[in-house]
C-alpha cells in the first residue's frame, strides 16, 4: 500500500459540526449533603440557544485528538476528550476522532459549556461511530464526567433532583433571557465546599416552584466571594428580577420578547459581556439527530 493510501485510511474523514447549547438554572436549592461529599439538590434546567460548536472528524486509527479547544484547558483534561474515550471504551470501537471545540459559552460562568460540549461529543460520536447506544445508556456514561452532563445528553429542559441525575423533562413557556458575564470565573468546587453554603433547603414540588418560585442557594456565597458578580446582580435587578445561574459567575433576567431582551442587553455596561438567548425545550443536537442535518 502506498503511503498516500495509508494516510487516506488513517487520517480524519470530513468534519461535521454539532451544536452544544448552554443552560440556565432557573433556581437551585441545596437540600443536603451525602456521606460521599456530594450535594443533594433541586434545580430546573432551562436550555438556551447560546451554543458552542464541536467539529468532529472521524479517524480510522483510533486516536482521539483535540487540535482546537478552550484556552488554558489541556487536551487530556478536556471533557470532550474524556467523553470520546469513555464511549470508545464502552463500545470497543476501533474508530477515533479529531475534536475541534469552538467556544461561545464563557468558561466558569455557570452555563454548563464544558458539560454540554461533552454531551454533544457523546451524541455525535454515537451517531458517527454507529455505536447504537440509547440516550439512557449515553446518560449513564455521562454521569462520571460531571453532574450537568446527563441533562445535555437527555436533551430537554428538565427538573433535576439528587445530585442532578434524576431528570424529569419539563416544557417551559417561551422566554428570552439577558445574560451578563461580569468578567470573572467562579469555582464550583469552592462554592460547594464553602462553610457558608446553605445545605438544608426543604424539598419542593414542580408545581410549588411554578406557583411561588425559588432561589439560588449558592448566590450569597458567590456574592461574598466574587464582588463583580454581586455588582452585576445589583445592576440587573434595577430593571428586572435577576438571578445567578448555577454557581455563577453569569447572572440573568427573563424577558417576554426578543425586543425587550435586546433593549435591556443594550444597556449593559461595556465592562461586561452580555448575551441575548432564547429558551429551548429541546436541544438542537437532538433536533439535528432527528432530522439528520449535521453539516
Amino acid at each position: 500500500m502506498s503511503s498516500a493510501a495509508a494516510d487516506s485510511l488513517s487520517g480524519p474523514r470530513p468534519q461535521t459540526h454539532w451544536p452544544a447549547p448552554a443552560k440556565l438554572n432557573l433556581f437551585l436549592h441545596v437540600t443536603g449533603r451525602r456521606a460521599d461529599g456530594y450535594h443533594e439538590l433541586q434545580t430546573l434546567f432551562q436550555l438556551i440557544d447560546l451554543c458552542d460548536t464541536v467539529a468532529i472528524s472521524v479517524r480510522e486509527d483510533g486516536q482521539i485528538e483535540r487540535p482546537v479547544g478552550p484556552p488554558g484547558v489541556p487536551c487530556e483534561t478536556d471533557l470532550t476528550v474524556r467523553a470520546a474515550r469513555a464511549l470508545q471504551s464502552a463500545t470497543g470501537t476501533r474508530l477515533g476522532a479529531n475534536l475541534k471545540v469552538h467556544k461561545r459559552i464563557p468558561l466558569g460562568g455557570g452555563l454548563g459549556g464544558g458539560s454540554s460540549d461533552a454531551a454533544t461529543t457523546l451524541l455525535g460520536l454515537n451517531e458517527l461511530w454507529s455505536c447504537g447506544l440509547s440516550v439512557s445508556e449515553l446518560a449513564s456514561l455521562a454521569r462520571p464526567l460531571g453532574a450537568d452532563v446527563p441533562v445535555f445528553v437527555q436533551g430537554s429542559s428538565a427538573w433535576a433532583e439528587g445530585v442532578g441525575e434524576r431528570l424529569t423533562p419539563v416544557t417551559l413557556p417561551a422566554k428570552w433571557y439577558v445574560i451578563v458575564h461580569p468578567g470573572v470565573a467562579v469555582s464550583t468546587r469552592e462554592v460547594f465546599q464553602s462553610p457558608e453554603l446553605t445545605r438544608n433547603s426543604p424539598l419542593i414540588t414542580i408545581r410549588a416552584f411554578f406557583e411561588s418560585g425559588g432561589r439560588n442557594d449558592c448566590e450569597p456565597v458567590v456574592r461574598a466571594h466574587a464582588p463583580p458578580v454581586a455588582e452585576a446582580l445589583e445592576w440587573l435587578a434595577r430593571f428586572a428580577p435577576a438571578r445567578l445561574t448555577g454557581t455563577g459567575s453569569c447572572v440573568f433576567s427573563a424577558c417576554g420578547s426578543a425586543g425587550d431582551a435586546e433593549r435591556l442587553a443594550a444597556r449593559v455596561p461595556d465592562r461586561w459581556m452580555s448575551f441575548v438567548a432564547r429558551g429551548l425545550n429541546t436541544s438542537p443536537v437532538h433536533e439535528l439527530l432527528k432530522h439528520g442535518r449535521q453539516t
